[in-house]
């Protein structure tokens, strides 16, 4: 890049789903969220795939795919099963309407 050349960005809106257009953005972004959970209680609990895949009554290359982030064909409902059964607590709010937008999951 020369001294001509102008670097353009984009802020983001916080779910790069929805940044690329994408119509089920959330969908895709909650099971991104539970999936990075996942991932990262799998590594905290030091269990193998083949342990994780027992546990999870899945096998192993299906645990494979949630780590690496290959989610089609896991709900979010199987997931947030998957880190139940890993010993995690899931906790859902509702927030109050907001009467000009379309509301939004959210993750903390």
């Amino acid at each position: 890049m020369n001294s001509e050349d102008k670097l353009i960005t984009t802020s983001s809106c916080g779910n790069v789903f929805a940044d690329l257009g994408l119509a089920d953005a959330d969908d895709l972004m909650a099971k991104a969220n539970l999936a990075l959970h996942i991932r990262k209680t799998i590594e905290d609990r030091q269990l193998t795939q083949v342990e994780a895949a027992r546990l999870l009554g899945i096998d192993q290359p299906k645990v494979s795919s949630i780590i690496n982030g290959r989610l089609d064909g896991f709900s979010t409902d199987r997931l947030i099963r998957f880190l139940n059964e890993l010993g995690c607590d899931v906790r859902i709010s509702v927030s109050a309407p907001h009467i000009s937008k379309r509301g939004h999951v959210l993750f903390s």
